[in-house]
């Protein structure tokens, strides 16, 4: 049976990946933070649980030989990384410096998939974003994430380690209990209709399905050091995507717009994923039956 070890196994990305590994036949092993209660994580396909920080005495500890690594341990707002940028560096490129080495020096078989972000491009135009395209990073956030890239490209050019890097986009899906969809909810359901922004501002989803089926392709290849980015290739305005919350929601009301820009989020975002698409992967869930699907969950959740 092949074996895959997932960091952050506790966060969104994390245990719906831990899911479809197991649903596909691996055996799963989960490393991070949180507390899972009554072993909550088997109930996601998670074999073995450890609770540690993401460090090489750790990852040591899972004492085995793994076929995949799946690194999503590491920050995942771009707010707090304005905050506190010494932390968001820890978690990500203290992290991954941590998951390279344990590779190197432990596991050098293995086959490292590290989920980046979108965040690395910064500010571009309104037009498709593809893998070549020139990095300049807004935020901590999107620095931390191209330094973490560069590492792995280090890593892999000198140490001959297979990675695969995958330029994730805005994800969604049932369980996520922040960004945009979430907090759209909990603003829209108390009567409140104004948002940051012009409106105006894209953005391209992906649903967490589609992602883990993505993650799981590239785990499925040989692995020379290759970019993808993750998305659905669809452009779509924050005005769209807020009206079809609120229409979902049944509120009959206007979404409007403050015309502040957040610091450290680029108005624009679409990608091209012609590379992606190569593999033979292709996103399946539109955004319309993923935000229908999104609202019955969070009606179900909502506390």
């Amino acid at each position: 049976m092949r074996k895959v070890l997932i960091t952050g196994t506790h966060g969104f990305l994390g245990r719906h990946t831990a899911s479809t590994f197991k649903k596909l036949g691996y055996n799963v092993t989960g490393v991070g933070h949180g507390k899972w209660e009554n072993e909550h994580f088997r109930d996601y396909g998670i074999d073995a649980w450890f609770e540690a920080d993401i460090t090489f005495d750790s990852l040591k500890t899972a004492n085995s030989n793994f076929d995949i690594i799946v690194h999503c341990a590491g920050s995942g707002s771009v707010g707090d990384s304005i905050k506190n940028p010494a932390l968001d560096f820890q978690k990500t490129v203290d992290t991954s410096l941590a998951v390279l080495e344990y590779m190197r020096i432990s596991n050098p078989e293995a086959l490292l998939i590290y989920p980046s972000s979108s965040g690395v491009y910064g500010e571009k135009d309104d037009r498709p974003i593809s893998e070549t395209e020139d990095l300049a990073p807004a935020s901590p956030y999107g620095s931390n994430k191209k330094t973490t890239e560069e590492l792995c490209r280090y890593y892999s050019n000198n140490f001959g380690l297979r990675i695969s890097i995958i330029r994730f986009f805005s994800l969604y899906g049932n369980g996520l209990k922040k960004q945009l969809l979430w907090d759209a909810c909990k603003k829209l359901s108390k009567g409140e209709n104004t948002f940051y922004g012009t409106g105006e501002e894209t953005r391209d989803f992906l649903h967490i399905d589609d992602a883990t089926e993505l993650i799981y392709r590239l785990a499925e290849t040989n692995g020379a050091f290759e970019i993808f980015n993750g998305a659905a290739g669809r452009r779509l305005t924050i005005k769209t995507i807020l009206n079809m919350v609120a229409s979902e929601l049944g509120k009959n009301t206007k979404v409007v717009f403050d015309g502040k820009c957040r610091k450290g989020d680029p108005r624009y975002y679409h990608a091209d994923i012609s590379k992606a698409l190569k593999l033979g992967w292709c996103p399946n869930v539109t955004i319309e039956n993923g935000i229908k699907a999104y609202i019955d969950w969070y009606k179900r959740n909502d506390d």
